[in-house]
């Protein structure tokens, strides 16, 4: 008996020399978190992840502004824009996103994540200065056009470079302030227009051209920025790798730093065994969906993301000033302001939510809300008179229909920038790095291809199916979102990126992740102890 307690001894002493000596190199990376990630941060981390939020900020002020202008530019392109004309401009924009998207994601690894956001700038510039000095419907929507391959470039790439860059315990919020410097270009955005709206002549002008700036800042301060851990090791790069990982870890030892970029290492391998390089983009295309453990990764992230768009919200963001001025608000485009504040707060709710309750708690509670709230709103619109060939109100008292749409549209908007709308972003840590460009690329084309039907059907939708059928349509929407969230989104709070592709190994992971979670506290714990954080 003395003797098989004290081999019992041995082995025990065995396996703590063993996590002292290899730190985290010798734990399965399935099931522990790295020791890199149990390090202090910097505050470099949080400064990059600011500074290229400018990118969420570019992205936000355009979909911003728009709401504005389009109630105030009157005659300045020739005539009055028709509703046609309208839908058009608004979606052209999202058409440009379309195609920058694509562009950014078949860039993003063979130049690096920094590029595409310094091209989407330079673009982003011309388009502004397009719009700006534009007296023909032909000129402004060819700059929104341009604008659009910006914006689409960014969005794209800037998730994507903050989800690699971000420590893992901080990922979700990192991501999620780029979702609020988004509704903080959109807050932006509106109260500028609002402002400029009584200025006399064509004060819209200046409301486009502003923008332009932030996208100087940002191609400025991007020198600053460093090309994403993951990136450079996979092209080999790895002495600036590690000076990369000392940045955002100065606690870190240099066994960690070593740990980390042979897990990423590893995960690289992995991903030129599961793709070969010289390969199509079809069969890339294809690769994804044939392996079923990727396909089901990104099609987890594609309907998030097509939830925050088909359920309605940019329908508010484009058009808030004249849905507004449709319920029967006099002035319209400073009540739009409303929704923009709301969405800007709440985002700020979402960053400090998502990663101390998780992903998908947020979207079950948050997605249900949406649902409820575009009913609510499809009924009260069936109580306000409007003329349908028009879209004008019919009325010159607003009445309680008309306040009750307003208070609930306030209340979607706080329950979409509290869960989806950044959520659908942070899809991204969902895929493996052999797909996580693609994908990425994936998701963004499907925010703005939805985002096209969405901005150019809102107007005819209110005309041919009313607005309660509209209204109710994007309910529907909503609630299919809900179920799908409720039996197939994982949660994947804090797991590193390396140890995220194991969930989608078992099916869509519901359980695993569940499992992975509940021990994830007591490892954490074991962790720490063993290397005395």
């Amino acid at each position: 008996m003395a003797l098989e307690e004290k081999k019992n001894a041995d082995i025990e002493t065995e396996h703590a020399e063993h996590v002292n000596e290899s730190e985290v190199g010798a734990i399965d990376k399935a099931d522990f978190v790295p020791s890199i990630e149990e390090a202090a941060a910097s505050k470099a981390a949080w400064l990059i992840s600011v500074t290229v939020s400018l990118g969420g900020f570019l992205f936000g002020y355009d979909t911003g502004y728009i709401s504005s202008v389009l109630v105030t530019i009157g005659t300045s392109l020739g005539h009055k824009l028709s509703s046609s004309e309208q839908e058009l401009v608004t979606s052209l924009t999202s058409g440009g996103a379309l195609v920058g998207a694509v562009g950014a994601g078949l860039t993003a690894d063979r130049f690096g994540r920094k590029m595409p956001i310094w091209a989407a700038c330079v673009v982003f510039i011309v388009g502004t200065t397009l719009q700006t000095a534009a007296y023909s419907v032909a000129q402004f929507a060819v700059g929104r056009f341009v604008v659009g391959l910006g914006v689409g470039s960014a969005a794209m790439v800037v998730p994507l470079y903050i989800g690699e860059l971000a420590p893992a315990k901080y990922r979700g919020r990192m991501v999620a302030f780029n979702n609020m410097s988004v509704t903080f270009g959109q807050l932006v955005a509106s109260a500028l227009g609002a402002a400029f709206a009584t200025v006399p002549g064509e004060s819209w002008r200046a409301t486009v051209g502003i923008g332009a700036l932030p996208a100087v800042l940002l191609g400025g301060l991007l020198f600053w920025c460093p090309e994403s851990p993951r990136q450079l090791v996979s092209h080999g790069r790895n002495e600036e790798a590690d000076k990369v990982l000392l940045r955002l870890y100065p606690t870190s030892s240099e066994q960690q730093r070593r740990d980390k970029m042979a897990t990423i290492a590893s995960s690289c391998e992995e991903a030129t065994e599961n793709s070969l390089s010289n390969e199509s983009l079809a069969t890339s295309f294809a690769r994804i969906f044939t392996n079923g453990q990727t396909g089901r990764a990104v099609l987890t992230a594609c309907v998030v993301m097509a939830i925050s768009q088909l359920g309605g919200f940019n329908t508010l963001m484009y058009y808030s000033a004249t849905l507004f001025s449709i319920v029967g608000f006099d002035n319209a485009t400073a009540v739009a302001i409303t929704v923009s504040g709301t969405n800007f707060v709440f985002s700020i709710l979402n960053l400090v939510l998502v990663d101390k309750f998780g992903r998908r708690r947020l979207l079950t509670v948050t997605v249900l809300g949406m649902s409820i709230c575009m009913l609510i709103a499809a009924v009260s619109f069936s109580y306000i008179p409007i003329n349908l060939s028009t879209l004008e109100v019919e009325s010159t008292q607003i009445g309680w229909p008309g306040t009750l749409v307003l208070v609930t549209i306030i209340c979607y908007v706080g329950f979409f920038s509290t869960g989806v709308a950044t959520i659908a972003w942070i899809g991204t840590e969902l895929m493996p790095i052999e797909a996580r460009a693609l994908g990425t690329m994936l998701n963004t084309v499907v925010c703005w291809s939805t985002n096209i039907i969405i901005s150019s059907t809102f107007l005819s939708m209110m005309k041919g199916i009313t607005p309660s059928g509209a209204f109710g349509f994007y309910c529907g929407i909503c609630f299919v979102g809900w179920l799908f969230i409720l039996f197939f989104y994982p949660d994947v709070k804090g797991m590193p990126l390396e140890t995220i592709r194991e969930v989608f190994a078992h099916g869509f992971g519901l359980k695993f992740s569940k499992q992975w979670q509940r021990e994830h506290k007591h490892e954490r714990k074991a962790v720490e102890v063993a290397f005395g954080h």
